[in-house]
């Protein structure tokens, strides 16, 4: 395989640094995309800083547009971006469902749209989703987060099938709580002993997104605390 060219959304938030310092670190060249990152985000070779807001068609077309112009191809897709909030369904507002729809699942629709005609041109390609492991099941309070992150899982196995035999494959990680700095800050009682590193889910994505992974599709793989042995 050539040098592999790779897409990470949410680059630069609590999980995302993780997944982008352990692509760069793997050799990777990595495409770091959000509404706000910067080339000085990431200070390495590698790393291309390219703004864009997902949440919206016309700027997740240019952006992969972009991508395809500069390097000619996307091998692999790392959707991390998503968002969180909680609160009763029935206090739940307009403007507060409509956020967790576009932030967890719409930005996943319109970057896949994106990628997925190139990488079946190219008959390649890898992608991860970062979902929940609140995707699962019901939980209170949770209502529009756990819906869209459900839905989220559910468009992802519909890809892998759809694309099984073109090379690409599909898959979603769900992580439990994470130990990253919102987490502490929003939960300061709770242990975060007890929490998932962000380091180990970006392992186990990257391990997904190699090249010698093409046997495991439409997984929705659990990422949990180590325990004690």
């Amino acid at each position: 395989m050539p040098e592999r060219v790779v897409i990470i959304t949410g680059a630069k938030g609590g999980l995302g640094t993780y997944v982008t310092e352990t692509f760069l670190s793997a050799g990777t060249t990595v495409v770091g995309v959000s509404r706000s990152i910067r080339q000085a985000d990431f200070p390495h070779p590698k790393f291309v800083a390219m703004a864009a807001d997902l949440t919206k068609a016309a700027p997740t077309r240019k952006l992969v547009q972009d991508v395809l112009a500069k390097f000619g191809r996307v091998d692999s897709l790392i959707h991390v971006m998503g968002g969180f909030a909680a609160g009763p369904l029935h206090e739940m507002d307009d403007a507060a469902w409509e956020n967790m729809r576009d932030l967890n699942l719409t930005s996943a629709f319109n970057i896949l749209r994106e990628v997925l005609p190139p990488m079946r041109q190219f008959g390649y390609g890898r992608i991860v989703a970062v979902g929940s492991q609140a995707a699962l099941e019901a939980h209170p309070g949770l209502a529009a987060y756990t819906t869209f992150k459900t839905a989220l899982a559910a468009l992802i196995g519909v890809v892998a099938i759809e694309n099984n035999n073109h090379g690409i494959t599909a898959n979603v990680v769900l992580p439990g709580t994470m130990d990253t700095p919102a987490n502490r800050a929003a939960m300061p009682n709770v242990d975060p002993a007890s929490w998932v590193s962000p380091k180990a889910v970006a392992e186990v994505i990257l391990s997904l997104s190699e090249h010698n992974s093409g046997h495991i599709t439409g997984a929705m793989i659990p990422v949990l605390p180590q325990t004690a042995t």
